[in-house]
């Protein structure tokens, strides 16, 4: 008796992580306009429900083996997109400091161009965030609702608010120069290596 071999079926939901990544870009927008019309609550609801989205689209990738080369670009680029456009509205609304919000979008140049670069003229890109980039993505976070639930509720303090968007420069800053130092290493290893 022989056995003939059939080609795995893939799954036809293997897309559905990228489909939650995508509706999680096209709530930037709605999040945006809410935020101009100061409908401070409606607004924390659409972020918990990108947030919760993030979640989602991460556990049904690594669950179900559902990863792939577009979903590692779109998530990151989703969560970029979201806390730059949080940054700039809050500072055009006056109430996030315009420094800061620049340091945010050209940290995020500096290191989206390095990467391009870096794949371009050097290897294919495996980057992984370190550490203290993601403790600076959960602080920027923290801190755009922190700015967002004190308009809300009158809580946290002002002085919480202070303290995390120090804490956002700071993290910002290490992370910055982190990258540049890492990728500069791993270009010059490289190109010894060939």
């Amino acid at each position: 008796m022989t056995m003939s071999s059939t080609p795995a079926v893939t799954s036809p939901w293997r897309h559905l992580p990228n489909l939650i990544c995508v509706l999680r870009i096209l709530l930037v927008a709605p999040i945006v306009v809410l935020l101009l019309h100061e409908a401070w609550l409606a607004t924390l609801l659409l972020i918990g429900i990108a947030g919760f989205s993030d979640g989602l689209d991460g556990f049904l990738a690594k669950r179900f083996g559902w990863q792939s080369r577009l979903g590692s670009l779109l998530d990151p680029a989703a969560d970029k997109l979201l806390l730059v456009a949080l940054f700039v509205t809050l500072t055009w609304l006056g109430l996030v400091p315009l420094w800061l919000t620049a340091l945010v979008v050209l940290r995020d140049v500096i290191i989206s161009g390095g990467s391009l670069a870096y794949n371009a003229l050097v290897e294919p890109l495996t980057a992984q965030p370190s550490r203290v980039s993601k403790l600076n993505t959960v602080l920027q976070l923290a801190f755009v609702l922190a700015v967002i639930t004190l308009k809300a509720f009158g809580w946290p303090s002002a002085l919480v608010v202070e303290v995390l968007g120090a804490g956002v420069f700071v993290t910002l800053m290490v992370s910055g120069f982190d990258y540049v130092i890492t990728w500069t290493r791993r270009t010059r290893a490289v190109r010894q290596g060939a």
